[in-house]
C-alpha cells in the first residue's frame, strides 16, 4: 500500500537532507558554534528508526481506517487543482490542532515530549520523532478522508510537508522577509523549541504559520536585547542520551504522579489529561503559569 510518489520524495530529499546536514555541520566547526553533538545526533537517527518502524507496520490499519470514511465521504473535490490547494491547506490546519493537543494533553505530550528533548538546534533534530504518534496521528485526519480526499493523497502531502517541517530546525538560516507571515520559517521553529517562558508551547505549524496567527498561539523570535536568548529543550533537562530514558521518562513520572497519596479522582484524571506540568499541590508549574511568574518579575 506504500505511495510511489512518497518513495520519490525520499529518494529525492535524502541526499538533500545530507548534503544540508553535512554542510551545517562544516559551519558550525568552522564558526565554532557547537551546534552539534555526536550523541545528541545519534538518538535522533535512532528516534527516527523507531518511529518509521512503527509508522511503516501500523500503516496499513491507519489507511483502512481513512479509507473506510473515504469510502463514506460526503462529497468529492473538484477541479484537480482546488483538490490539492484544499487538502495541503486543510491537512496543515488538522496538523496544528494535532500539534497543539499534543502540547496540551499531558497522555500526548507523553508522547510527543521525545521531540523537544534536545539541548540542540539543528537539521538532524527535525529527525527527532515522536515515536508513538502514528498510533493515534491518523485520527485528525479522518474529517480530511471523509470530505473526499483520498487517504494515499493525504499521505503524500503530510510526507510533503514535513519535508519543509525538517528544514525549519536549524540555527544557520536567520529571519526570511515576508515569508515570516505566511510559513513556518527556522526563526518560527526555533521559537518552538525555546524552553524559555515566553516560548513555551508557541509556532505549532508544520507548514504555515497563519494557524498560529489566528488562533493566538504566535510568537515571534526576539532580538537578544529585547528578550534572553533561546535555550533549547526542556524546561527540567533529561541530562542522558539513553533511548528508553528519552521515550519513557514522561511516562514514568506520569506514573509516579498517578501514585501520589489521597488523590481524588479527578486529580488522577487531571494528570493523565490535563495540561503538562499541572500539579495538584503546586510543586509544578504549566507553561501559562510559567509566563505568569516571568511577568511578575519584569
Amino acid at each position: 500500500m506504500d505511495s510511489l510518489r512518497e518513495q520519490w520524495l525520499i529518494l529525492v530529499s535524502t541526499p538533500i537532507y545530507l548534503v544540508l546536514i553535512v554542510g551545517e555541520i562544516i559551519l558550525s566547526q568552522w564558526g565554532h558554534r557547537q551546534w552539534y553533538n555526536k550523541k545528541d545526533s545519534l538518538t535522533n537517527f535512532w528516534l527516527m528508526c523507531c518511529n518509521g518502524a512503527l509508522d511503516l507496520g501500523f500503516r496499513v490499519v491507519s489507511l483502512a481506517v481513512l479509507d473506510f470514511f473515504y469510502q463514506h465521504a460526503i462529497g468529492t473535490v473538484s477541479p484537480l487543482w482546488l483538490y490539492w490547494v484544499l487538502l495541503v491547506l486543510a491537512e496543515d490546519f488538522m496538523y496544528y490542532w494535532l500539534h497543539r493537543f499534543d502540547h496540551s494533553i499531558r497522555l500526548f505530550w507523553a508522547v510527543h515530549v521525545t521531540h523537544h528533548s534536545s539541548e540542540k538546534m539543528n537539521f538532524t533534530v527535525g529527525f527527532r520523532s515522536s515515536v508513538f504518534q502514528p498510533l493515534y496521528r491518523f485520527v485528525y485526519f479522518i474529517p480530511l478522508a471523509f470530505l473526499g480526499f483520498a487517504p494515499i493523497d493525504i499521505a503524500f502531502v503530510y510526507a510533503a510537508t514535513q519535508i519543509w517541517g525538517i528544514f525549519v530546525h536549524t540555527e544557520s538560516i536567520g529571519k526570511l522577509g515576508w515569508l515570516e507571515w505566511v510559513m513556518v520559517t527556522p526563526s518560527h521553529h526555533r521559537v518552538h523549541h525555546g524552553s524559555n517562558p515566553k516560548y513555551l508551547d508557541k509556532n505549532m505549524g508544520m507548514f504555515l504559520i497563519v494557524w498560529d496567527r489566528l488562533f493566538g498561539t504566535f510568537q515571534q523570535e526576539l532580538p537578544a536585547n529585547e528578550y534572553q536568548p533561546i535555550r533549547y529543550g526542556l524546561t527540567q533537562n533529561l541530562g542522558t542520551h539513553r533511548l528508553p530514558k528519552v521515550i519513557f521518562h514522561e511516562w514514568q513520572a506520569m506514573r509516579q504522579d498517578l501514585k501520589r497519596p489521597g488523590l481524588s479522582w479527578k486529580q488522577k484524571w487531571q494528570y493523565i489529561f490535563g495540561l503538562p506540568g499541572w500539579s495538584h499541590d503546586g510543586s509544578r508549574k504549566t507553561s501559562a503559569e510559567m509566563r505568569a511568574v516571568e511577568a511578575e518579575g519584569h
